[in-house]
């Protein structure tokens, strides 16, 4: 009745928590961060006491909000991607 299972007496592998796409998205949700981060500053007056209209520009009220969201998005994509399980597939067959 007792039978020996030969994945018990596997060690198991040592595996990242991400693998290269992951980085790879990670890495170009952050560039979107920036990018966004970068559209969103400026816009203020030199002198403190005189008013800018510039500060409500359509650039920063619509356009760096949509990349910042884009970006914060794909970073969240990047950790919750899958990894492939191609190698472990094989093993569960054999069972």
């Amino acid at each position: 009745m007792a039978t020996t299972n030969s994945t018990q007496t596997e060690s198991p592998k040592m595996q990242f928590a991400f693998e290269s796409k992951n980085y790879m998205v990670l890495i170009a949700g952050v560039i979107l961060l920036a990018i966004g981060f970068i559209t969103l500053s400026g816009g203020g007056s030199k002198d403190p006491n005189q008013f800018s209209d510039d500060l409500f520009s359509s650039r920063r009220m619509v356009v760096a909000p949509i990349i910042l969201m884009l970006g914060y998005l794909t970073v969240g994509y990047s950790i919750l991607m899958k990894r492939d399980n191609n190698n472990n597939t094989s093993s569960e067959d054999n069972q």
